[in-house]
């Protein structure tokens, strides 16, 4: 299904925040937001689309901002539509690719876990974040007292879905990751539509795919890749229907291996196998690092005589992706991170 954005003329339920009933208005336009199953075919908005999205643009969205949108959107989320007013606020996200482009987008977050390593997860502008729990375990009673009017949640809490329903309209807005290029931009849009800020996200994608354009010119015909994750002292790697896929499948380099098995947490290796697969490039997920757990570095823990024997090795052509690739795949941030560092290493490739 495409996206569509239409206006209907019908009245709509208002929704109203303690201290402001006296300021909101009766009757609203609705505004329906639909398509997360499809996200190719998100490329152009309808004819329409620019003049409600004007509408939505007016709303800002800032901690604890009295001006909140009496709009309402339905947003096809993984779990079905759930309606609620644009511009939602208090607003608590449970999901760190969420944060990352909320933070792009300059949105407000109210509530967030704690524990959190990125330092790109909130807009500077925004107040610090209420303690709501951790990214796996909600803490009810402050989400009770907070009384959000939207919580977003990714795959780590999506488990937590119907506790969290029952506080609030929850939206499980998880990544695809078979597909994670056109699932990521598909909630980049989504969240620009729901927050008012749809020309914000055309351009935050613009710069995605601008830069995957100029990396893809490098990567052709500079040899196959291999996806591995460390962790601690244990290997595991990914193929192209992963979080990590989008190396082959959006950069076109050729997996070193097709017979990948695909599962969550990786397929599990050794250094054995790195040396017969024998890739041109290595890209690595240092797991422990990115979690802050202690021990030797990804790189140390591949330094060894078996690896040291691949061309990627030799060549001095091992990519180290960032931690958020492992905590943010599909944000804003970790495209953009990730893509210069890949940009960069095959541009200085001998």
């Amino acid at each position: 299904m495409s996206t569509t954005l239409s206006s209907s003329h019908k009245a709509t339920p208002v929704f109203k925040r303690p201290l402001l009933a006296a300021m909101m208005t009766a009757l609203v336009a609705t505004i329906s937001l639909a398509g997360c199953s499809s996200p190719e075919s998100n490329d152009s908005e309808p004819a329409d689309a620019k003049t409600e999205n004007q509408t939505a643009d007016n709303a800002s969205n800032v901690a604890n901002n009295d001006a909140v949108s009496v709009a309402t959107i339905a947003v096809d989320t993984v779990k079905g539509d759930v309606e609620l007013a644009m511009n939602p606020s208090p607003l608590v996200v449970y999901d760190m690719t969420l944060m990352q482009d909320l933070a792009a987008l300059d949105v407000a977050v109210d509530g967030m876990p704690s524990g959190l390593k990125l330092d790109n997860l909130h807009s500077k502008t925004q107040p610090e974040p209420k303690d709501v729990g951790t990214v796996f375990e909600p803490n009810l009673e402050a989400l009770n007292a907070m009384q959000p009017q939207a919580i977003l949640v990714g795959s780590r809490m999506a488990e937590k879905y119907d506790a969290l329903s029952s506080i609030a309209p929850t939206l499980d807005m998880s990544i695809d990751t078979a597909n994670i290029y056109a699932s990521s931009k598909q909630r980049l849009h989504d969240l620009g539509a729901l927050f008012g800020k749809s020309d914000q996200a055309a351009k935050l994608q613009e710069n995605i795919d601008g830069l995957i354009d100029e990396t893809k010119t490098l990567t052709k015909e500079k040899g196959t890749g291999l996806v591995v994750m460390v962790n601690g002292n244990k290997l595991s790697t990914y193929g192209d229907k992963s979080r990590y896929g989008f190396i082959h499948t959006v950069l076109n380099i050729p997996m070193a291996d097709d017979q990948i098995s695909d599962a969550r947490h990786g397929q599990p290796i050794s250094f054995e196998y790195i040396q017969k697969t024998n890739p041109d490039w290595l890209f690595v997920i240092d797991r422990s690092a990115a979690i802050g757990e202690d021990g030797a570095g990804a790189k140390a823990v591949l330094d060894n005589p078996l690896v040291a024997q691949t061309n990627a090795w030799s060549k001095d052509q091992v990519v180290y992706l960032s931690p958020d690739s492992y905590l943010a795949f599909g944000g804003y941030y970790q495209w953009m991170q990730d893509l210069t560092t890949i940009k960069n290493a095959f541009a200085s490739a001998k």
